[in-house]
């Protein structure tokens, strides 16, 4: 299953899944695991038995040509057309693989959205070679997470999750997953970049690191060096849909939030405002003094929203909202879907060069952007 995002310049940014099949691994580190001149050896050993090989069938939406066959060909060729086509809208199975990882001992596992959307059956692999049917318990697009849960009664080897906001640019950092269905893959490097936007979503805050990430290590985990799951492989920018080093990981910490709220019903729960936004540009941040454009300028709310019902109006440039900064259109973003439905918030705005606040019920996110 192999998706690309609708950012495409001189390269694309490419979902990491594979159409291929294969078996694979997974395990969890107890104590922090030192790095040895000699290489991974160890730390792999301890966390590759809680990877598994992620591998999932759908159905095609069917090959038959919209509108049917065209007026005016040949009976013969009709008849060998429609004996090839599918009917009843049958489709045609269609196989796609990817990576996820063991965090609870009764065989719960993450995953990315993409390597299920879709899915009419899930088959996990562990590195031992068995095979387990997985259900999908939620997921989000969003962010591109997805949580599974695994049917079995046996107890099994989980790895843990690390401290994503503690690592830094130049982190050594360990891949682990099923290239094109190459299971129990493993591949080192360092972390390029932190917070990087990849313009793929409202959401996008992700860990950039130059460890070969490919099609099929989707949903794999990144480790730091203790052996600590701190990110979730996602995607690759790549103008030929291979590895050139640049790989990207929906960090632990956002990781662990969805999780957490897939586990209570499968569902996410986020924070609405209803306004559309647009950043500041220069000119108005140089009249305004500011060393560069900050904030989040409104170009439209909605009709019946918490923004409206709080009095925020277009034009307004929200500084903060509940406490928090707003640098960039993200920031806003991140914060009112961090911020529970029902619940009242400060926003700070600068309206006609007057700094004022206003209060706010949040409501809950639909299919809204903001």
């Amino acid at each position: 299953m192999t998706t690309t995002p609708t950012n495409t310049r001189l390269a694309s940014v490419t979902l990491v899944a594979a159409l291929a099949s294969t078996s694979l691994l997974a395990l969890a580190p107890g104590t922090a695991l030192a790095v040895p001149p000699g290489g991974y050896g160890d730390l792999v050993e301890a966390v590759s038995p809680s990877v598994v090989f992620i591998e999932v069938t759908s159905k095609d939406a069917g090959m038959a040509p919209a509108g049917g066959l065209p007026q005016g060909m040949p009976e013969e060729f009709r008849k060998r057309f429609e004996k090839m086509i599918p009917q009843n809208g049958g489709g045609v199975p269609q196989k796609g693989v990817g990576s996820g990882f063991i965090i609870s001992e009764d065989g719960q596992i993450v995953t990315n959205h993409h390597v299920v959307d879709g899915a009419d059956s899930v088959t996990v692999k562990l590195a031992d070679g068995r095979s387990f049917r997985a259900d999908v318990i939620g997921s989000d697009p969003l962010t591109d997470v997805a949580l599974l849960q695994l049917e079995t009664d046996e107890k099994l080897p989980v790895v843990k999750f690390g401290d994503s906001d503690s690592m830094r640019a130049g982190d050594e950092v360990v891949a682990v997953g099923n290239p094109f269905g190459l299971g129990g893959t493993v591949t080192s490097g360092i972390i390029s970049a932190m917070s990087r936007d990849i313009h793929s979503g409202p959401y996008d805050d992700f860990i950039q690191t130059d460890a070969a990430i490919n099609r099929g290590n989707s949903g794999g985990p990144l480790f730091n060096n203790d052996g600590e799951v701190i990110g979730v492989n996602t995607a690759i920018f790549s103008p030929d849909g291979g590895s050139v080093g640049i790989g990207f990981a929906v960090p632990s910490d956002l990781v662990q939030t969805v999780v957490a709220d897939l586990q209570d019903d499968g569902t996410i729960t986020r924070g609405w405002l209803g306004v559309q936004i647009r950043p500041m540009s220069d000119e108005v941040a140089s009249v305004l003094g500011y060393d560069g454009p900050k904030g989040a300028v409104i170009e439209a709310v909605s009709a019946d929203s918490p923004a409206r019902k709080g009095g925020l109006q277009k034009g307004d440039i929200i500084l903060s909202f509940n406490g928090t900064r707003i640098e960039e259109l993200r920031d806003l973003t991140r914060a009112v879907a961090d911020t529970a439905p029902d619940e009242s918030a400060d926003v700070e705005i600068l309206r006609k060069g007057e700094i004022i606040t206003r209060e706010v019920t949040v409501g809950t996110l639909g299919e809204q952007d903001a």
